[in-house]
């Protein structure tokens, strides 16, 4: 079985999977979609079902920027559908995006989703993947640490911005403590753009530059 973590900027692995809403080809089927594919250790757990309820929550502002979310674990369907159902009863919150069923393990062997000394659920793991179908983030955390969903958030827009506009994206954008909700400009890569940005009201340096978009 391969196995392993793909590289930023490979291709998503192609794959069929058994989801809650049915059979999905990925990364086909999200062809032009960004997506957010997450793993979680296993259904009817208490970080999980915080993190389901958190996903679900912001799923609308996942969707406004042209991206999916699925979920994964190593788990039978019939166990995803049984939680998603208690979800729904007992928090009144309705999970909207399918869940993959990896019961055989082969999309977490791929994806590196099992680490050692967890036994065989997997971690936290987190792939965002373009509308091209490329694997732009990974994020992994380990069982015991719940996930942030505004960060994740974040990523998706911040890497949507840079690719729309060309520019790199400070930390803790758009709230960063130099530059606010400004974007970063690429450095100057010759001597008449670095002596033309010297001292310019928007630059610290020729190698560091700002604006508003």
């Amino acid at each position: 079985m391969e196995s392993g973590i793909p590289l930023l900027g490979d291709n998503f692995p192609e794959m069929e999977v058994v989801t809650t809403h049915g059979t999905l080809n990925l990364p086909s089927d999200m062809a032009g979609k960004w997506f957010v594919l997450f793993s979680h250790p296993a259904d009817y757990t208490p970080v999980c079902t915080t993190e389901f309820v958190a996903f679900q929550k912001r799923y609308a502002e996942f969707k406004a920027m042209n991206c999916e979310l699925i979920g994964l674990s190593i788990d039978q369907v019939f166990s995803h559908i049984k939680w998603a159902e208690w979800i729904k009863e007992n928090l009144d919150v309705e999970i909207e995006f399918p869940i993959i069923a990896d019961d055989m393990g082969k999309v977490a062997a791929k994806l590196g989703m099992v680490h050692p000394g967890k036994g065989t659920n997997t971690v936290r793991a987190v792939f965002i993947a373009d509308d091209k179908g490329k694997l732009r983030i990974m994020f992994y955390y380990p069982q015991e640490l719940g996930r942030n969903m505004d960060e994740i958030l974040r990523a998706v827009k911040g890497m949507q911005t840079s690719d729309a506009n060309g520019v790199a994206i400070p930390a803790g954008w758009p709230n960063n403590e130099l530059i606010g909700e400004s974007v970063i400009i690429p450095p100057a890569n010759n001597v008449k753009t670095a002596k033309e940005r010297t001292g310019a009201t928007d630059c610290y340096d020729w190698w560091f530059c700002h604006k508003k978009i």
